[in-house]
């Protein structure tokens, strides 16, 4: 296998630039997402450790395995909206190895709007459970739920996939063998109830946990009764009189203590992976960033970010002289051998050709392919089209669309319209997809945008049109700059995460890890609570 070489000096003035330019970006990567790590007001977190209750992140420490890594998800979900009241959609979900096995963790985190359901945190939720099923990992639910965030009812509550459809989800993961584990450590009202109730064990902690369909407020007004929360679905009552719960724990640390030992005999294994020893890059990831031109319109070699980021340098190139726009070809990540395509520039025709015929070749091989999105989109104009780009861009869409081996996207630099979704965009179904703090996702540019914009108003002609123009300008950048922006994106769940160039190779690792391992699906018989 070939070895790529740099032809960057690290000490050139440029790169030091482009460098201390993109260092700014991660700064403000890092900076938000402690933010929202610290969850709720710090009032909140104060009364909700006045109680005896680990924060939520706590949870999750004491539950995987010591010295192992948490690959977090969308840990801005909900960034910039709602005043900022909702750090992080109120829920932390990721995959984390518990006892050795790989699992997905959906924690609520009660400092936050004592984890009601918003649309951010439905969505987040649902994610996480989709990543669970396509690549056959164990749900472990920590549960501290007040259910859906009732002002949010319409984007919560009635559509496809809103609340309901976790549930739905929830159901067909254990009837397919993936098994669902609960602990409960404070309320779980309505919606919020059927987490555990749906699981296939549940454990619950004394004094603290409660489970019930309807609350005392629901009771009162329904049918007039007053009760108070322990009486109506505290954990004794559904230990010694309901049977709901399965084991009631004594504190915190026991319940998930009690959730390690569950795992701990799952009887649930993965195929043991085909990899090779990992290698470190040729060079030092933390040089993407000097890589990354500080300016948008200037040009970088994709072959440059590689070098970074595969092991040993090695990467056996497909087609190297032919539609130059696009570089393919193959290379191994933490041992993982993967395709890789990434853009060089637009796509013509060539180089969807060479795309389309890379993407069926890796898929016949049982290859996983990597996309590497820094793309304006497919060629445009007479030449082009005279050269079938129409067609010729389809057949990579097509190639890419029926792919069976899994697929993972990495928006590193612009990401725009049928480029997008050539280079496996979120409609696409990657298995995952992660965006860096360089990512613009958009049907185009805002320069673009606003100069089609005016164009059209132009050709309407009439009195007023310089005033229009600048109007329409200045309101189709300001439109542009706000929703291309990665935070923009992050926070609505379009990807899976904002992360650090400096880190993706090992999350790479780590994702590459759970794709090439996925048992195969047998029968099951579903577990059906008594």
């Amino acid at each position: 296998m070939a070895t790529l070489r740099s032809a960057l000096n690290p000490a050139l003035p440029s790169f030091v630039a482009n460098q201390q330019a993109q260092e700014v970006g991660v700064t403000t990567l890092r900076q938000r997402v402690t933010q929202a790590a610290a969850g709720g007001r710090p009032e909140i977190v104060a009364r909700h450790r006045s109680r005896g209750k680990l924060l939520v992140r706590e949870r999750i420490d004491l539950l995987v395995d010591p010295g192992t890594a948490f690959m977090e998800l969308s840990t801005l979900a909900a960034y910039g909206q709602y005043r900022g009241e909702v750090p992080g959609a109120g829920i932390v979900t990721g995959v984390g190895v518990v006892h050795g096995t790989q699992c997905m963790v959906i924690a609520n985190d009660a400092t936050v709007k004592g984890g009601s359901f918003y649309h951010e945190t439905v969505q987040k939720h649902i994610r996480a459970q989709e990543i669970a099923a396509e690549n056959r990992l164990p749900c472990l639910y920590l549960v501290d739920c007040g259910g859906a965030y009732l002002p949010e009812q319409d984007r919560v509550f009635p559509d496809a996939r809103h609340f309901g459809n976790s549930f739905h989800r929830q159901c067909n993961m254990s009837a397919s063998g993936l098994p669902q584990i609960s602990a409960v450590f404070g309320g779980c009202t309505a919606g919020g109830a059927y987490i555990p109730a749906l699981s296939d064990e549940v454990i619950m902690v004394r004094d603290q946990a409660r489970i019930h369909l309807g609350g005392p407020s629901i009771v009162k007004v329904a049918i007039n009764e007053e009760v108070d929360g322990d009486t109506l679905g505290g954990a004794e009552m559904h230990t010694y009189v309901s049977g709901v719960n399965d084991h009631l724990a004594q504190d915190e640390h026991h319940a998930l203590a009690l959730m390690r030992d569950i795992v701990a005999n799952l009887n649930f294994q993965r195929p043991a992976p085909l990899a090779n020893a990992p290698q470190a890059p040729l060079h030092d990831p933390s040089e993407i960033l000097g890589v990354l031109s500080a300016d948008r319109k200037q040009p970088y070699d994709v072959r440059e970010v590689l070098i970074r980021m595969i092991d040993a340098g090695e990467f056996r190139e497909f087609k190297p002289e032919w539609g130059e726009t696009l570089v393919c070809g193959t290379a191994r990540i933490h041992g993982h051998t993967v395709g890789i395509i990434g853009n060089n520039g637009a796509l013509f025709s060539e180089s969807s050709l060479k795309g389309a015929q890379f993407v069926s070749m890796c898929d016949q091989r049982n290859i996983p392919i990597l996309f590497l999105h820094n793309i304006t989109g497919f060629m445009v104009g007479t030449e082009a089209e005279r050269g079938g780009i129409a067609k010729n861009s389809a057949k990579l869409v097509y190639a890419m669309s029926v792919a069976k081996v899994p697929k993972i996207s990495v928006i590193i630099g612009g990401s725009y319209g049928a480029g997008n979704y050539g280079m496996c965009g979120r409609g696409f179904g990657p298995r995952f997809l992660f965006a860096w703090p360089t990512a613009q996702l958009a049907t185009m540019s805002a320069d673009i945008a606003s100069n089609v914009m005016m164009e059209l108003r132009r050709q309407k002609g009439g009195e007023g049109m310089d005033a229009d123009l600048e109007r329409i300008e200045a309101e189709v950048r300001a439109q542009y700059g706000e929703q291309s922006d990665p935070y923009y994106a992050t926070s609505r769940l379009w990807d899976d995460g904002l992360i650090e160039p400096a880190q993706t190779r090992d999350i790479l690792g780590l994702c590459l890890s759970l794709v090439t391992t996925v048992p195969e699906q047998t029968r099951h018989t579903p577990v059906f609570r008594m």
